[in-house]
């Protein structure tokens, strides 16, 4: 008989929102103490800093039929000034990176939901490694920084691909792209 390893069961939908469940703003802090802290070691033990105390936490969450489960992806948005607005902490679970669409959807939200609150303006400090994605999402390098010992890239969105998007509490369905 052959066993082979498990392998996480991994949904067709996932729920892109606001994280607005206090299970889905602890799932989304874990989620980032894993990718920040323990793979990345960008932290030590938290990455929580003083921005979380005004951000919105965004999540991406694994449907299993019509209910959430599980949270597999996260990112936060401020407004650091009357329409300029940040987005950081982009983390997607390891297993459900593979998905390739759940960060390109917690952006999409992100800046989205940023541009129906009267946002002019939405940056972000990107790892280098995922400046390609970005790039393919309209974002434009507007300068290199070394943060916390790694390149990132300043980058910032064109708004014109993000229209407004006024219901980010209900989010949207995102589905895995096929293999």
């Amino acid at each position: 008989m052959i066993v082979e390893p498990f392998k996480p069961f991994i949904a067709s939908g996932y729920q892109v929102k606001y994280a607005t469940e206090d299970w889905e703003r602890r799932g989304a802090a874990a989620l980032r103490r894993a990718v920040f802290c323990d793979e990345q070691h960008l932290f030590e033990e938290d990455d929580r800093d003083a921005i979380d105390d005004i951000a919105t936490p965004i999540v991406a969450l694994s449907m299993l039929g019509i209910t959430a489960d599980i949270v597999v992806g996260t990112v936060r948005i401020h407004e650091e000034s009357p329409g300029l607005w940040w987005g950081s902490r982009l983390a997607v679970a390891p297993d459900y990176r593979r998905v390739g669409a759940l960060g390109a959807a917690l952006i999409r939200l992100a800046v989205s939901s940023a541009h129906a609150r009267g946002c002019h303006r939405f940056l972000a400090h990107v790892q280098s490694q995922n400046a390609l994605l970005f790039r393919r999402l309209h974002w434009e390098t507007l300068g290199l920084v070394e943060l916390r010992g790694r390149p990132h890239h300043r980058m910032q969105a064109d708004l014109t691909f993000y229209p407004p998007f006024p219901t980010p509490d209900i989010g949207f369905l995102a589905v895995r792209k096929a293999a």
